[in-house]
């Protein structure tokens, strides 16, 4: 049959990233348990796969993209070898350059701060890899919800203050021989907002949250900095991005901050 991806294309133009994207696939992630134990979750994913394509062909061959993944999943190592797959990609699609992202939802189990109930938390997190020619690099994000508590309103009001729930994403980087899990980027996360936010609360957990945030103003300067601290201490992290955004319980707008930094 004759193979049209193939064909010579005319227009000499190269394309940086072709490939598929919503791809639907479980992913197996390996999970730190409290006690310091090792353990695996299955998670629901979607793959967003991509190569470059040289000015000469006419198209590169998506099937093949689903082929690499289904050849992974057989094997468990879907989400868990990203740099051997993204050469893969980049072998079977005559490419230079590779790249792959798995978005999936990650559960915790959280326990209330006084009634000691646990429940499931989510969170959207994403593996994300690229390899350029032989630069492979490797990122770990993830979306935290916290509670913040305006220091300005603490400050000014007779009685009370108005607090908010806030997103923080964090996109971090580290070298391949090194890891970081997910359970304590989320914790540095949620650590430095004014309150952490649960899933499930008795009365005496909802005093406890609210009076916590109270005694904790900050602002979305403050968490940001707070978070970038820490990151920065972080000796295996070479590179990290912060993005924070309040919804405002009081404004028609949203506060928001944001910061990158590559590490040397």
């Amino acid at each position: 049959m004759n193979d049209v991806q193939n064909q010579t294309d005319i227009r000499n133009i190269d394309i940086q990233k072709v490939g598929v994207k919503d791809v639907e696939i479980p992913l197996v992630i390996q999970r730190k348990l409290k006690n310091g134990a090792i353990d695996s979750q299955r998670v629901y994913a979607k793959a967003k796969m991509s190569v470059s394509l040289n000015r000469q062909f006419k198209g590169t061959h998506m099937s093949r993209f689903i082929e690499i993944l289904n050849d992974y999943r057989k094997k468990n190592l879907v989400g868990v070898d990203i740099k051997r797959m993204l050469t893969d990609m980049r072998e079977r699609l005559e490419a230079q350059n590779a790249y792959i992202k798995f978005d999936f939802k990650y559960f915790i189990k959280k326990i209330a701060p006084k009634s000691g109930l646990e429940a499931l938390m989510c969170y959207d997190c994403y593996f994300e890899g690229t390899l350029d020619k032989d630069d492979y690099k490797f990122f770990l994000g993830a979306k935290v919800p916290i509670t913040t508590l305006c220091p300005c309103s603490k400050e000014i009001s007779d009685y009370g203050a108005h607090n908010q729930r806030a997103i923080v994403k964090v996109k971090i980087s580290y070298p391949e021989n090194e890891h970081i899990w997910l359970e304590d980027l989320i914790k540095t996360i949620e650590k430095a907002g004014s309150s952490e936010v649960y899933s499930l609360l008795k009365r005496e957990d909802e005093k406890a949250v609210t009076e916590k945030a109270y005694e904790n103003p900050k602002f979305v300067e403050d968490v940001l900095r707070d978070i970038v601290l820490n990151l920065e201490e972080d000796k295996i992290i070479n590179f990290f991005e912060v993005e924070i955004e309040a919804n405002e319980s009081i404004h028609n707008h949203n506060a928001w901050a944001y910061q990158k930094k590559v590490k040397n």
